[in-house]
C-alpha cells in the first residue's frame, strides 16, 4: 500500500490500473428527502472516504479523486447536497447548513452499518470543507481523519453580497478554479453545475455556519488542510482566520504556490493527491 502512495507522486492515474472506475448510484434519506449518492469501490477495501463537494457543483466532478482513493483501498461515497446535482430541492438553496451536516451523518451511519470494521475519513472541498469542519466538530468520534481542501472558513468575501437589497448575479469565474483551462471549460459546460446567482438564504446559512464553527470546539482528530496560494475564490488568508480557531494538536497543512481553488483539478493534482494519501496512510497506520 505504501508503494502505491509513492507511485501517486509520479502517476496521474489510479495506481493499480489505468481504466476508469465506474461509479454506482445509490440514495440516502436526507433531511428533505432522498439524496443522490455516487459510490466507487474496488477490491479489498480498507477504509471509507466520504466526500463533501462545494457550492453549486456535484459529486460527479470528483471522478478522478475517487479513482485515486479507490486505488488506495478506499470505498468512496459522495452525496449531492440538497439542491445540488441530481438531488432534489430548489437549486443551491438551503436555510440551515446544519441540515446538510445531518445529511452527511445519515450517509455515514448507513455505510458504516454496512462496513462496521472500516475507519472513516471525511474529505470536504470549499463549502464542503466548511460542512466537513462543522461535521467534525459535532461527530469527531466517528472519524479517523479529516481533509479540508480550500475550505470556506473564517471569513468569505462572497458574503458581502448580503449587504445588497437584491443579490446581484455574480457567477463564479471559471478561471479561478484551475490553471488548466479545460477545467473551467468543463465547469461551464456541465449542466449539473449551477451557473446562476447566489441565494440570500443560502449565503445567510453559510454565514451562520461560519460563526458556529468559530465558536465551536477544536478538531481533535488528525486534520489536513490543503490550499492554493493563488486561490481568489476562497483566499487562503481568509480561511486561515477560521483555521486558527479550530486547529487541534494533530493539524497539518500544505499551501501550494500558484495553486488556484480546485487543487484536485489543478495542474499539480497528482502532487496534491500524493500528499493527501500520505497523510491518510499515516493516520490509518496502513
Amino acid at each position: 500500500l505504501r508503494s502505491c502512495f509513492e507511485m501517486l507522486a509520479r502517476l496521474d492515474r489510479v495506481c493499480w490500473g489505468g481504466e476508469m472506475i465506474e461509479a454506482t448510484d445509490r440514495e440516502v434519506t436526507g433531511h428533505s428527502g432522498k439524496l443522490a449518492v455516487r459510490a466507487w469501490s474496488g477490491a479489498n477495501p480498507g477504509w471509507i472516504a466520504l466526500i463533501a463537494h462545494g457550492y453549486g457543483e456535484h459529486s460527479g466532478r470528483y471522478q478522478w479523486v475517487a479513482e485515486q482513493l479507490v486505488g488506495a483501498r478506499a470505498l468512496v461515497y459522495a452525496p449531492d447536497h440538497l439542491g445540488h446535482g441530481r438531488s432534489p430541492g430548489e437549486r443551491v438553496y438551503f436555510e440551515d447548513a446544519e441540515t446538510i451536516v445531518a445529511d452527511l451523518e445519515s450517509l455515514r451511519r448507513e455505510v458504516a452499518a454496512e462496513h462496521p470494521e472500516l475507519p472513516v475519513v471525511l474529505i470536504g472541498h470549499s463549502m464542503g470543507g466548511m460542512l466537513a469542519a462543522r461535521y467534525a466538530q459535532e461527530h469527531q468520534q466517528h472519524l479517523a481523519a479529516v481533509v479540508l481542501s480550500a475550505p470556506v472558513l473564517g471569513t468569505w468575501h462572497v458574503l458581502d453580497l448580503l449587504e445588497h437589497d437584491e443579490i446581484p448575479d455574480t457567477p463564479i469565474d471559471p478561471g479561478t478554479l484551475s490553471r488548466d483551462p479545460e477545467v473551467g471549460a468543463a465547469y461551464l459546460a456541465d449542466p449539473l453545475v449551477w451557473h446562476g446567482p447566489f441565494k440570500r438564504a443560502t449565503l445567510q446559512a453559510i454565514d451562520d455556519c461560519l460563526l458556529a464553527i468559530n465558536e465551536g470546539p477544536t478538531l481533535d482528530k488528525p486534520t489536513l488542510w490543503v490550499h492554493g496560494e493563488d486561490d481568489e475564490l476562497v483566499p487562503e488568508a481568509d480561511t486561515r482566520t477560521g483555521i486558527d480557531r479550530i486547529r487541534g494538536n494533530e493539524f497539518h497543512e500544505h499551501i501550494y504556490p500558484g495553486g488556484r481553488h480546485e487543487l484536485f483539478n489543478e495542474t499539480n493534482k497528482a502532487e496534491v493527491m500524493a500528499d493527501v494519501l500520505t497523510f491518510i496512510a499515516r493516520e490509518l497506520n496502513t
